[in-house]
């Protein structure tokens, strides 16, 4: 199963995801729809994977005039944010449960997003919960 998700780097919330037992692009491209149906951000950060430099891929970004992003060949740190949240989700959820099916794991990964959006704080956001900050009901105190 290969997972997709959009993070918004200022409040560290999934915005969307979506989980796909192929490489076929059309999941990410849907994804990205949805994400891009609810906002727009100024700049879109990925990897340089083949879904992220598919031309359909790039021209919906271009016609939603947001700019591209990409991290630098092998340069995981680029994107240390999205590398972070599946580390946190390997450790807190796919390691220590057995989903024997595709539909346990997809209801897994819901609940745990939701979790990981609503209630978990981040040291790195002032202790906040990602909700709260993408959605202003609380702002993150300078470093």
């Amino acid at each position: 199963m290969y997972l997709f998700v959009i993070i918004d780097w200022y409040s560290r919330r999934i915005v969307d995801y979506e989980l796909s037992s192929t490489l076929e692009k059309i999941f990410v491209m849907n994804c990205l729809k949805r994400a891009l149906a609810s906002g727009k951000p100024e700049i879109m950060n990925s990897d340089q994977g083949s879904h992220f430099t598919n031309p359909d891929y790039l021209n919906l970004l271009d016609q939603a005039g947001i700019k591209v992003s990409m991290d630098g060949k092998g340069q995981a740190l680029d994107n240390v944010r999205t590398e972070r949240f599946f580390r946190t989700l390997k450790y807190d959820l796919i390691y220590i449960n057995e989903f024997e099916t595709p539909r346990q794991l997809r209801l897994g990964i819901k609940r745990y997003i939701h979790e990981y959006n609503t209630y978990r704080p981040h040291s790195s956001i002032g202790d906040l919960c990602p909700e709260d900050v993408y959605h202003g009901r609380a702002i993150p105190s300078a470093a």
